[in-house]
């Protein structure tokens, strides 16, 4: 049976995709709208957590929410949105098996989220890993598992160095807190790896500008250099990474440091295979061009029916605190940025005007390995372990649901009495190894050889017929 009802159609399921699904089942009446969403992942990953999921702190399937399980009058697709016509008001969907097909929408909400953002280095491509996915966090803290078993089996010379060592290139809040986090889990190696020390452990960050976390005060990026320091952790600023050819990381001062895990955090861009498909304006940076209102369009005129919120969306920050004018790419913004998104949706389809977004940030923080963190509130600044309990605590409140939270905490708990888990999982990404290792395969059929033709007898001697 066909209805009337609108049909909204959202492009992403992250932070922002979620939250506006998760509000507009909320709010809307029952029938009073069709919500669909489309994300090529079944989850939204808290990306907050993603250090301590690197750090083994927190287990990596608590760190992300299912769609399926708490959005329960939507109607999730598990596939990509390749294309968006607005002006005909369809949108492509390509799922991993099968056809593309064409999906008809009365109200569209582009909130697919960025991506890592990297530079043509030559050997980035080919060697490091970005921090964006619950995936590459999982993969890096096995990476890091792994090469320790290795290294513990070699003597000291470049291959174990090679292998004790991490290099992480960006030196915003995700780089920071990776790297400290990696610094403090390779701490906790030690003692269970009695044939490594200290001294062979080498973490490096690279920043390319001459500070490190621009959201908070100076004094405090500098208290946070300092604790690195103590930690063991050599930060570079004012350096750029060239080269990391063959895992040999370049740096713009001539030094080479040779390492198997580098990290890159340098920065995000606007998911392009969305946004280069879609017919919606587009601004300088390659973000879809948004209203404070978070309609899609410029401060004259907006796109009807459109919408965007997030990391994707060039949202005007209305504080003037933003950088460029802009709100910034973080968790809090898309996080409101959805609920209100929501609410204007709802609004709209009874006629209501929608309200402009406005939010002044509340401040950062940041955790800096197990009992370290800092805080940064205006000119409030907390530092250490009283710090590291206001970022879990502030985490653990804004993970959706109660069921995650609980999940969440009650890991901490347990590490709290139990320490860090240390167990290595790296295999896991090959789990049929040792199956196809072992595994009986039907012997090479024989070709058999054609009989031998039999050996020509011998001819008896001619009798003549002669007349006797």
């Amino acid at each position: 049976m066909t209805t009337t009802a609108p049909k909204i159609l959202i492009v992403g399921g992250g932070y922002a995709g979620f939250y506006t699904a998760w509000k507009l089942e909320k709010h809307l009446r029952h029938g009073e709208a069709e919500v669909t969403i489309v994300d090529p992942l079944p989850y939204m990953t808290y990306q907050p957590f993603l250090p301590e999921v690197a750090a083994g702190s927190i287990e990596a399937r608590h760190s992300v929410v299912a769609l399926r399980r708490h959005l329960k009058r939507t109607n999730v697709i598990t596939a990509k949105v390749t294309g968006i016509d607005h002006a005909h008001r369809v949108a492509t969907i390509t799922p991993e098996l099968g056809e593309p097909w064409q999906q008809e929408y009365d109200q569209i909400v582009v909130t697919a989220g960025a991506v890592s953002r990297t530079f043509p280095i030559p050997g980035i491509a080919d060697n490091a890993i970005g921090l964006k996915t619950i995936e590459e966090a999982v993969a890096i803290r096995d990476r890091l598992m792994s090469n320790f078993d290795k290294a513990a089996t070699l003597p000291p010379g470049p291959a174990r160095d090679r292998l004790l060592t991490v290099v992480v290139v960006g030196g915003g809040f995700a780089g920071i807190e990776v790297f400290a986090e990696l610094r403090s889990l390779a701490s906790s190696l030690l003692k269970v790896y009695p044939a490594l020390r200290f001294e062979d452990t080498h973490f490096h960050l690279v920043e390319a500008m001459g500070r490190i976390m621009p959201e908070v005060s100076l004094e405090t990026s500098e208290w946070v250099l300092k604790n690195l320091a103590t930690r063991g952790g050599n930060v570079h600023l004012d350096t750029q990474l060239t080269s990391a050819v063959d895992g040999n990381v370049t740096l713009s001062t001539g030094e080479v440091i040779p390492t198997d895990l580098i990290v890159w955090t340098a920065g995000v861009m606007a998911n392009p295979t969305v946004v280069r498909g879609s017919d919606l304006p587009v601004e300088e940076r390659g973000r879809i061009l948004t209203r404070p209102d978070l309609r899609v369009g410029s401060a004259d005129e907006f796109v009807e029916g459109a919408w965007a919120a997030g990391d994707i969306s060039a949202v005007p920050d209305l504080t003037g605190a933003g950088v460029g004018g802009y709100c910034v790419p973080n968790a809090q913004h898309a996080v409101r940025q959805a609920k209100l998104l929501a609410k204007n949706i709802v609004g709209v389809l009874r006629g209501e005007a929608p309200r402009e977004y406005i939010h002044h940030n509340l401040g950062a923080v940041a955790g800096l390995g197990l009992y370290q963190g800092v805080f940064q509130s205006g000119k409030i600044a907390l530092k250490g372990f009283i710090a590291w309990c206001a970022h879990r605590g502030y985490h653990g409140l804004a993970m959706p649901s109660w069921e995650r939270k609980f999940r969440v905490l009650w890991g901490w708990w347990n590490n709290f009495w139990l320490g860090r888990d240390l167990v290595n999982l790296q295999s896991v990404q090959d789990p049929r190894y040792v199956f196809e290792e072992f595994a009986a395969r039907p012997r090479p059929a024989v070709s058999e050889a054609p009989p031998a033709a039999p050996a020509p007898a011998d001819k008896a001697p001619e009798r003549s017929e002669a007349a006797g």
